[in-house]
């Protein structure tokens, strides 16, 4: 898929949840996207890898656009805006990324949500919605997550979603500057056995 069917409507990839709506990211959101996070930079910050200085530029933003379309055309990640589904209004970002066949079939599930729309259950139902994408389109057999240990509504949010702590890794990634621990969670698809795909499963 090249860049401009990445960025264009009719690009037709779109995963609807419980009140929100999950696609790609388009060049037409740069404004939204920037004020949103702009609005948002100290409630993200201390949770997030430290912010270029031209983080929020367009032409950081073209960036990420090419990133975005390179690794949904090498099927190795798939990145969201989470969308209120009523106006479309964006509210966020959620990603599967790291997404690894073979004997793994398995993906990390990433997301942030914009200052001014925590606290409504829209990022719950983004997560619930990928994992399903996940396990059903995709046919992955499971997802990871993790965040550091003093996030606490991450931590429930991930428990509401049906991902069950798995571990602890120490400096496991470099947010905000520093090496930080980070609380490890995993979620198997319903769908399959040990096996493999129960039957009538389409991967």
């Amino acid at each position: 898929m090249a860049l401009l069917d990445w960025i264009a409507p009719e690009s037709g990839l779109r995963v609807e949840g419980a009140g929100v709506v999950l696609r790609p990211p388009r060049a037409s959101d740069y404004a939204e996207w920037r004020e949103l996070r702009a609005a948002s930079r100290a409630f993200l910050q201390p949770w997030e890898p430290t912010w270029p200085a031209d983080d929020l530029g367009r032409a950081a933003y073209r960036r990420r656009l090419t990133a975005y379309a390179r690794d949904r055309d090498a099927g190795a990640a798939y990145p969201f805006f989470v969308l209120r589904a009523h106006d479309e209004a964006i509210t966020g970002g959620i990603t599967l990324s790291n997404v690894r066949r073979g004997v793994a079939q398995m993906g990390s599930i990433g997301y942030w949500c914009g200052k001014p729309f925590t606290r409504g259950g829209l990022t719950l139902a983004a997560v619930k919605a990928l994992a399903d994408f996940s396990f059903r389109t995709l046919g992955l057999h499971r997802l990871e997550a993790a965040c550091i240990p003093d996030n606490v509504p991450s931590r429930r949010l991930l428990s509401r979603a049906g991902f069950t702590e798995e571990g602890y890794a120490k400096t496991y990634l470099k947010i905000n500057g520093v090496w930080r621990d980070h609380v490890l969670f995993g979620l198997i698809s319903p769908l399959r056995g040990p096996e493999g795909p129960d039957e009538g499963v389409s991967v």
